[in-house]
């Protein structure tokens, strides 16, 4: 039975099997900063996480690399039930492009059990990134079959909504925009 870094090298290993250095590349160009870019596709990103069970240490160690490959298969190797809001609030923290938040929401975020919850609290964040991932997280939920929020919860989010959409940041304006259009679908 491999070690968990033995298991991580032979992951980087066939990253750098499929690597492609004219994404990499454009990447790079596009601001993201990592260690190492290897430039993998998602299918193939898929196709590595389908051989691997789903395992908590194994996703914090990808988690840790420096490596943006290693980050987005974190997310789709990390077990829910082992993902506690504190592991999540860590993982924000060191968050560093909107890329790697949609990957993270689509991957792992919006099928956490208090994913609801820390939608409303990322939304409310002051730091763009951090609320951006907030927005990403309510579209997952309101695109989920039978979506509803409560009155509350939807006048809570209308209000952080049409502040981002009136904010002079236009990542956010998108963003909020997108999820109110979700919201309006399901109502």
């Amino acid at each position: 039975m491999e070690n968990k870094q033995e298991e991580i090298q032979k992951i980087k290993s066939e990253l750098r099997s499929y690597m492609n250095g004219v994404l990499s590349q454009s990447l790079r160009e596009r601001g993201l900063r990592y260690k190492l870019i290897f430039g993998v596709e998602l299918p193939r990103l898929k196709e590595i996480a389908s051989r691997y069970e789903k395992n908590h240490d194994l996703a914090q160690a990808l988690w840790k690399e420096d490596i943006r490959e290693c980050r987005i298969l974190a997310g789709m190797l990390q077990p829910v039930e082992t993902f506690f809001p504190e592991i999540c609030d860590i993982w924000m923290e060191d968050m560093r492009d909107v890329e790697m938040a949609d990957f993270t929401c689509m991957n792992l975020f919006r099928h956490l059990p208090y994913c609801s919850e820390k939608a409303f609290q990322l939304m409310a964040s002051e730091e763009t990134l951090v609320s951006y991932t907030g927005f990403r997280l309510m579209c997952h939920l309101l695109s989920k079959p039978g979506a509803e929020l409560n009155p509350r919860s939807e006048e809570e989010f209308l209000d952080q909504a049409e502040a981002a959409i009136h904010s002079d940041n236009p990542l956010l304006a998108e963003v909020a925009l997108n999820a109110k259009s979700r919201l309006k679908k399901i109502g």
